[in-house]
């Protein structure tokens, strides 16, 4: 499944593997939400709350789409977080993994808090 993220100053779309999340998040798309920032990473709630599944990570590689359970959100971490050791990109708690951002994932270093974000269907 592939997904396009959208914000006022640009966008990108995302591939993600067959997961019970993703299949959730299917479901409500589109869906519109606000983003937040946390160090390099941009989260945004998505309304789908599901729980968490074994091989869920919380240190990750950039550009991975990760589900935030505690928070029923999307985490699209690019770079460190305010707890990441080194270069690392640390969640805030182990995330669902579900998929990775077509492209360079520093695209997302645009989005500001308070920006409208939307997700949608790539139709394929």
């Amino acid at each position: 499944m592939q997904i396009r993220i959208s914000w006022p100053a640009g966008h990108l779309t995302a591939t993600l593997d067959e997961t019970p999340t993703s299949q959730a998040i299917g479901q409500v798309l589109p869906l519109v939400s606000t983003a937040s920032t946390w160090g390099e990473e941009v989260y945004f709630d998505t309304g789908v709350s599901v729980p968490r599944e074994p091989g869920a990570q919380q240190v990750v590689e950039p550009g991975t789409v990760a589900f935030w359970t505690d928070g029923d959100a999307l985490a699209l971490p690019y770079g460190p977080t305010p707890i990441s050791r080194g270069d690392e990109c640390r969640l805030a708690s182990p995330c669902n993994l579900l998929g990775r951002i077509d492209g360079d994932p520093r695209t997302l270093a645009t989005v500001r808090a308070g920006d409208p974000v939307r997700v949608e269907l790539v139709e394929g």
